[in-house]
């Protein structure tokens, strides 16, 4: 690979960089192609983008990128996949979800909103990790539960009383 090339793909990278905030470092080495190609329609399934980089042209465009990683390029030994998702989750649910059948892939590490991840150990805690939409949904529907309860008070309370003035004027008559 020419220089020109190298600083080709470490732009390119640079770019991916920003424009994910969910990224995800793996090693799928050992894999075999027929387990290779079930993982790609997996992440392909799960809106997820995996590719193969080279360690030293990752470092370079971490180190190039406005971000923050860490101790992310730390984990960049060996053969290093780069798996992108806009849901944080989505990448660990592959992950685990291909592990059933396979050993590989493992985590290296992941880069989710700003928080830095090291190990494999860390998978089942990034599974559980909600989406910012899932937070959203969850924050509205528990806003909404308390006017829920005060209107169905009221619809019920009201009915209560109507039948109770048409009980006494039923009496009265």
């Amino acid at each position: 690979m020419t220089r020109e090339e190298k600083s080709q793909v470490i732009e390119e990278l640079t770019a991916q960089l920003a424009d994910n905030t969910n990224i995800y470092l793996t090693d799928i080495s050992g894999l075999n192609a027929g387990n290779t190609s079930d993982l790609r329609r997996a992440c392909f399934k799960a809106d997820v983008k995996l590719a193969v980089v080279k360690n030293t042209l990752l470092v370079k465009a971490m180190d190039a990128s406005d971000r923050d990683f860490g101790d992310l390029p730390s984990v960049l030994k060996g053969n290093t996949s780069v798996m992108y998702s806009e849901t944080g989750n989505a990448p660990a649910k592959v992950i685990k979800a291909f592990r059933k059948k396979a050993e590989k892939p493992l985590l290296k590490g992941a880069f989710i909103e700003e928080s830095v991840y090291i190990g494999d150990e860390q998978l089942d805690m990034l599974v559980d990790i909600k989406s910012k939409e899932e937070l959203i949904g969850e924050i509205v529907g528990l806003l909404q539960s308390p006017a829920k309860n005060v209107i169905s008070a009221l619809k019920s309370g009201g009915g209560t009383i109507a039948g109770i003035i048409k009980t006494l004027s039923e009496k009265e008559g």
